[in-house]
């Protein structure tokens, strides 16, 4: 959950290189950081320049660093310790010859830490991550450098990854397990990363390394070494397909605002590429004895939301279940099922080990994911790209969004329908864009300002509406910090309508279908209790106190429901004074449990 950047070549720049590959990282840790890059001319002590600070990037500059043509960087975001200057990173031995930058968690670092102090090491922060710098510098009293950083790293319990700078050659050695890290091969040296998309700017050329591949890179040249045995390995870089553009935010004031606007050109591209894929994907999902889907937070509600589908249009009964909770539901699978695992980053911990623990009973995993070489999309058995570019913004939107294109394709390419899966996905593509209109966003924005200064938020739904009030909610939850609910409206009266109040905001959605008379019961009976009912639909109603129009899109209404839900909360974030892009106490992708 740690933004990690660093490069080794010939340029004199590495303090600007690195700190704009941390600018493009920062959505993966942003409480502190720091970046560390060798001076010119010195020997094997004092010879990194270490510049540490807490809080956002923001317009803070480098230049006073020296110039370098070897440096790292690191974006925090806390685990063990404070945020404090002491606790950014990067973090050196007793020296101060050896650095390190760290993401994951470091399990036994305790009793590594008692046994290093008992060698006379002398530590300062409250990290976990120290431990492996200190561990470093004592076993490279008696092995090589490498060597010391590859036995150091098999003693580290726990999902992480590390570089290290070397104190005297220019060289990297970066080890990963769990934790992601991607080299990107360039002409004018070498780079490594936590997320591909930082690599952008310099090369589309990389190598997403291994659970317990150990990368040497220098200038020049770029060695895998497998930690275990320490034997080479051949590497077959693959090729990034994604732009700079894409990473940046152009004309918009956030990267959030930008990937919503991104959305319906994306449904369409989906709606006409993602057909053949759906169908070759629709016969594993028909020869399976049975089907399961997992997922973690917005993920998770795309899986509920495919049940529905699936139910609906193909008329397959297809389980759900939270990433972090399917290790414990594992026993009923056999070598005749199939796990379909959503995610955004591809990298997310929960469910990851979740999918280990399913191919350990032999079921066979399909991954839709929005990362290329992403843990896993290698994982997988079968792997599909949501294909909705690179996702900066810490809340998802567009990567949502095409999980939910793509499972709509899915459901009816199972039905035996795909073209009619592609019809309805267009119709869904032209409802996002008239949602995204100037006129449709100032009645959004105007209804933000009504209910910036609440304290609780109500989203009710059924049928498809229920996902689609669990993600709004969730959105409104993450970046305007208001307390807001999802449920199922039929649920209102088993205890959940004792919360309404007078003047409470309570969300309604009401599509063009099967849920619409029994949904708008509900929220009727949330303005009996005074609820102020906010009705998303295609048609007005008199319940409602504010009414949004969206146009029905068959099954696929789901998703300009949810577009309507992720513009609120961006005009709810603005309106309190926050940033959208990046809110308090989360980070873009989960890797640590």
């Amino acid at each position: 959950m740690c933004g990690i950047f660093g490069y080794v070549g010939h340029q004199e720049d590495a303090a600007d290189i690195v700190f704009e590959g941390l600018k493009r990282l920062e959505y993966r840790g942003y409480d502190s950081w720091g970046i560390a890059v060798k001076k010119p001319g010195t020997g094997s002590k004092n010879t990194f320049a270490i510049r540490k600070r807490t809080g956002k990037i923001g317009n803070a500059k480098v230049s006073d660093l020296p110039k370098s043509s070897f440096g790292l960087g690191h974006t925090r975001w806390a685990t063990h310790g404070g945020v404090t200057k002491i606790n950014a990173h990067p973090h050196t031995d007793c020296t101060g010859s050896i650095v390190l930058i760290h993401n994951g968690i470091i399990e036994n670092y305790e009793k590594l830490k008692k046994n290093l102090i008992a060698h006379g090491h002398r530590f300062v922060s409250e990290t976990d991550s120290e431990v492996a710098v200190h561990l470093i510098e004592e076993l490279n009293k008696t092995c090589s450098f490498t060597e010391a950083v590859r036995k150091a790293f098999l003693k580290l319990e726990g999902l992480n990854a590390i570089i290290v700078m070397h104190p005297r050659a220019h060289t990297f050695v970066g080890v990963r397990n769990g934790s992601p890290l991607v080299v990107g091969l360039g002409k004018g040296g070498n780079y490594l990363a936590s997320d591909a998309a930082a690599l952008l700017p310099h090369t589309k050329k990389v190598y997403f390394l291994e659970d317990n591949d150990l990368v040497v890179a220098d200038a020049e040249n770029v060695q895998i070494i497998e930690v275990k045995t320490g034997k080479r390995k051949k590497i077959k870089p693959r090729t990034l397909t994604w732009s700079i553009k894409q990473a940046e935010k152009g004309k918009y004031p956030h990267f959030m605002i930008k990937e919503i606007h991104e959305q319906p050109s994306i449904l369409s591209e989906i709606a006409s590429s993602g057909l053949s894929n759906a169908k070759k994907l629709s016969k594993h999902i028909d020869q399976a004895f049975d089907t399961y889907m997992v997922g973690c937070g917005t993920a998770s509600y795309a899986c509920i939301a495919g049940s529905y589908l699936f139910s609906k249009i193909a008329n397959r009964h297809i389980n759900w279940a939270v990433g972090s909770e399917f290790g414990y539901q594992l026993d009923f699978l056999t070598p005749k099922s199939l796990v379909m695992a959503l995610s955004q980053s591809g990298e997310t911990i929960d469910t990851l080990e979740a999918v280990k623990k399913a191919k350990g009973k032999g079921a066979k995993i399909f991954a839709l994911v929005n990362t290329l070489g992403s843990s896993l999309y290698r994982e997988a058995d079968y792997s599909m790209l949501i294909g909705a570019g690179p996702e900066k913004a810490v809340a998802s939107t567009k990567a949502f969004t095409g999980k939910l294109a793509h499972l709509v394709l899915l459901a009816y390419a199972l039905a035996g329908k795909p073209k009619s899966g592609q019809s309805t996905l267009l119709k869904a593509a032209k409802a996002s864009k008239t949602v995204l209109t100037p006129e449709s966003r100032a009645r959004i924005k105007k209804l933000a300002e009504r209910m910036k200064n609440k304290e609780h938020i109500y989203v009710i739904g059924r049928g498809l509406s229920y996902p689609a009030s669990l993600e709004t909610a969730l959105k409104i939850k993450e970046i305007s910090y208001i307390h807001a609910e999802g449920f199922a409206a039929g649920e209102l009266k088993h205890g959940v309508i004792a919360l309404v109040e007078k003047g409470t905001p309570c969300i309604a959605f009401l599509p063009n279908d099967e849920t619409y008379g029994a949904n708008l019961a509900g929220a009727m009976e949330m303005k009996a209790r005074g609820g102020s009912i906010i009705g998303i639909s295609h048609k007005p109603h008199e319940v409602f106190d504010f009414y949004i129009p969206v146009a029905d899109a068959q099954e696929a209404t789901i998703i300009p429901n949810v577009i309507v839900g992720q513009v609120l909360a961006y005009y709810l974030a603005i309106a309190r004074d926050l940033d959208p892009d990046m809110p308090r106490n989360l980070a873009k992708s989960v890797t640590v449990k």
